[in-house]
């Protein structure tokens, strides 16, 4: 802790601004003697050499340090696509926000409104499963709460439970939101359900991981308490957990939704007329104009969730 200098308020100028030094430079030694006597940790220092060394390696084994040559030759296309930035339709003429706007919204009006509700609908009906579904294995893979809420009891069934469901979530996870939707495609044809089911079960991982974790994280007094005068398991977590992991469990929902918008964007490159089928059908016209248009639509609707978000978590915070 540093040491806490007072300066006298009257008195000479010249005594105070020379006590102010004296305590300036006793203050700035003081710094230095923690920073000589800070501990100093020889694994972290090999492991930033290290990493250093690595990313040093693998430039030296590719193209990458040949960055003239990647812009001489790259210049053509970047400015070529920073051209047909501009409508089709409005190159020629002097800039208009009116002209702009009537062509945003006859592309809003042919396309991009239905992908927008697709997206969000896709996007929506995942969360909504995997935040139901996570958050319900969370519960039993929380190994403090299924062990009885003692440390000194050992529950085995309790704990195999809380493994097995670890090692579901953990399964669920693993395996990327495109290889889920190649599969379920594949067995239940081109629609917006395999997008789903494959956001779904992947979320539902990443969701149910999360918050066991919050769970686990919890102080075991109110918990042990509760259980000692004879409450219930659902009791305690109605009483002692519930209210106390609900603003993180909404913050990785809406952060997860934001994920699902995301991804479903990505996915419906897939053949789904999402905003990622015509960001991919823009792209294979070279049509840069509208490809931007839709993944600028895209961050509007993050946008617009992680506004959703911000409130709905202050409104939990304010009444809990």
């Amino acid at each position: 802790m540093l040491p806490l200098y007072t300066f006298p308020l009257g008195g000479n100028n010249g005594n105070m601004e020379q006590s102010t030094k004296v305590g300036t430079a006793e203050m700035i030694g003081h710094l230095k003697t923690l920073h000589k006597d800070r501990s100093k940790n020889v694994f972290v220092r090999l492991s930033l050499i290290t990493m250093v060394l690595l990313i040093g390696y693998s430039w030296s084994l590719g193209d990458l340090l040949n960055l003239s040559n990647s812009f001489t030759t790259r210049g053509e296309n970047i400015e070529r696509f920073f051209g047909e930035l501009q409508p089709y339709e409005l190159r020629g003429e002097s800039f208009s926000m009116h002209s702009y706007l009537s062509w945003s919204k006859a592309i809003l009006a042919e396309k991009g409104s239905q992908a927008l509700q697709v997206t969000l609908a896709i996007s929506v009906a995942a969360i909504v499963l995997s935040g139901i579904s996570g958050n319900l294995l969370a519960i039993p893979a929380a190994r403090n709460f299924m062990s009885g809420f003692n440390r000194s009891q050992s529950h085995l069934g309790g704990m195999f439970l809380a493994g097995a469901i670890r090692l579901l979530l953990i399964f669920l996870r693993a395996i990327p939101e495109y290889v889920w939707a190649f599969l379920f495609i594949s067995l239940l044809g081109p629609s917006a359900w395999p997008l789903v089911l494959a956001l779904a079960l992947h979320n539902c991982g990443v969701i149910g991981k999360l918050s066991a974790e919050v769970i686990e994280d919890l102080p075991e007094e109110p918990q042990t308490s509760l259980s000692s005068i004879g409450a219930s398991r659902l009791q305690i977590m109605l009483a002692a957990v519930l209210p106390v992991v609900l603003p993180r469990c909404l913050l990785f929902f809406f952060y997860r939704w934001e994920t699902c918008v995301r991804e479903a964007t990505v996915l419906g490159m897939l053949g789904i007329v999402s905003l990622g089928f015509w960001i991919q059908d823009a792209r294979a016209r070279n049509f840069y104009d509208e490809m931007v248009f839709f993944i600028l639509l895209g961050a509007f609707l993050v946008i617009i969730g992680d506004m959703v978000s911000t409130l709905v978590r202050a409104y939990v915070r304010r009444i809990s």
